[in-house]
């Protein structure tokens, strides 16, 4: 029982159903404190609003990424506050999964592949996201809401509509200032989202140009604090839980234990793939990122910040991502692995034997989670070397950790960090600039200490998942019963 995942996917034709057992709500009452009354009147309201609805959650993938981590949490407490969602995730092939990587590239103002988005990749991207959109649509009845997420799911906003189901696109993804390629982007997707009845992005500065102002909802992401990722850890755990997946050289007495969503017992058994001359020492510190193996997170320039700028002789880096072929929805992921593969090789023999890759496995999500979770808590320092990033949830779980972070000035990453919970670089070219936070942090750990508990109080003030379950409940309400309005919550 233990190692059977409790997100389970059920093949439905084109569509997958992940089934997702309800969480209670009010286990977030000690951690919310005095805003609990707000999260418990909400939950009142729902169940009167919602009866009788279905809100329905539509995505590409249900493992590797942020939005399938933030779906998993907020379906399970919507469901546990007793209404009524449900998860789909649509399948596509490597054709179209091509298109939509290259789509999410230009959102993000990369050029990615370098291919094109026109009449022919049109043509494979609606084939995949009509023949979903007909699938769902004999499902979804009138009044139910259909939250679809990212540009894999826009080309079904206007079949969904015609049920009489209210649509909302979510994009997750976007920039600050966006340059000619994010606008290709835009214009690709714009004929297809802009037929929702409402919009919901991270940052204002991400929503698009020519969507009607009043139609716009921001919502920033939250974790959930006591996911397998978030849950808290005694140090004799995160020292077992990365000895058995084969991170850490040390063995204990304590076993790999972890709690699983449901409150049943977990044990991490499976063993990550490592790149690496020897596992990391005993008490030496260590800088970590852990994200995708995608060219906008930069794993090659974290690599390369540490062999060139961070002059500690000790410090060890991790770079820790999702086993590839886990991971249907980005087909970039294995060649941006490769590419590091390639720089590690490269290096002195020195600095390689502190480098270490890690590919995490992915066939539990959860034992998954438990390692990422003790990969975080074992770090000194954890990096976020972002190209572009919509909002980043590694951040805020390694400062619900209290872990100091180093990350780029972009996206949504600079709503988390301000002047006293973190560090942010603007450039993310500038190696320097990070190689000396992240000296200045190691050589300092009384700083370094107290950044990591501003971060977490930054966390349970502003990222976690009530206050994001509030906000969807408010706006669905408004967009059931009232007429549009300002939707702007922050």
């Amino acid at each position: 029982m233990g190692d059977t995942p409790r997100h389970e996917p059920a093949a439905t034709g084109p569509l997958t159903e992940v089934h997702v057992s309800p969480l209670p709500p009010e286990r977030f009452r000690e951690v919310v404190g005095e805003r609990w009354p707000e999260v418990r009147e909400a939950i009142d309201v729902a169940r009167g609003l919602f009866a009788g609805r279905v809100i329905w959650h539509v995505n590409s993938t249900a493992r590797g990424g942020g939005v399938a981590e933030l779906l998993q949490s907020l379906i399970a407490y919507a469901r546990g506050a007793g209404v009524d969602n449900r998860w789909i995730v649509i399948e596509g092939d490597p054709e179209f999964f091509a298109v939509t990587k290259r789509i999410h590239n230009f959102l993000h103002g990369s050029k990615g592949d370098g291919g094109e988005l026109g009449p022919s990749q049109r043509e494979i991207y609606e084939a995949v996201t009509n023949r979903s959109a007909e699938a769902l649509a004999r499902r979804v009845r009138p009044g139910d809401i259909v939250f679809l997420h990212d540009p894999q799911t826009a080309g079904m906003t206007k079949t969904l509509r015609e049920t009489g189901a209210h649509v909302v696109w979510r994009c997750h993804v976007g920039v600050d200032t966006p340059n000619e390629l994010a606008k290709r982007g835009w214009d690709f997707v714009r004929p297809y989202a802009q037929e929702a009845d409402s919009y919901v992005f991270s940052r204002r500065e991400f929503a698009w140009e020519r969507l009607h102002d009043r139609k716009v909802w921001i919502v920033a992401p939250s974790i959930d604090a006591f996911s397998p990722k978030n849950q808290e850890l005694e140090p004799a755990t995160v020292d077992a839980i990365l000895a058995t997946a084969g991170l850490w050289d040390r063995h204990g007495e304590s076993p790999a234990l972890f709690t699983r969503v449901d409150g049943s017992p977990g044990r991490v058994d499976s063993v990550a793939e490592v790149d690496e001359d020897a596992p990391i020492p005993a008490d030496v510190p260590v800088l970590t990122q852990v994200s995708r193996w995608d060219r906008l997170k930069d794993p090659a320039g974290v690599l390369r910040c540490f062999a060139e700028h961070c002059g500690v002789p000790e410090l060890h880096l991790l770079l820790g991502g999702p086993a590839t072929e886990a991971v249907s929805d980005d087909p970039e992921g294995a060649d941006v692995l490769e590419e590091v593969r390639e720089l590690r090789a490269g290096l002195g023999p020195a600095v390689r034997a502190r480098v270490h890759l890690a590919c995490l496995p992915m066939h539990d999500i959860e034992e998954n989670a438990a390692i990422v979770n003790a990969v975080q808590r074992r770090s000194t320092v954890v990096m976020q070397k972002s190209i572009a990033e919509g909002f980043g949830l590694t951040v805020a779980e390694a400062m619900w950790k209290r872990r100091p972070v180093v990350a780029t000035r972009c996206g949504g990453i600079q709503d988390q960090i301000n002047g006293e919970s973190g560090i942010l670089v603007d450039d993310p070219h500038d190696l320097a600039g990070f190689g000396a936070a992240v000296e200045g942090l190691v050589a300092d750990p009384t700083h370094a200490e107290a950044i990591g508990g501003t971060a977490r109080e930054r966390v349970r003030e502003h990222f976690l998942g009530t206050r994001h379950l509030i906000q969807y409940m408010r706006l669905l309400a408004e967009l059931i019963d009232g007429p549009p309005g300002s939707r702007m919550v922050m």
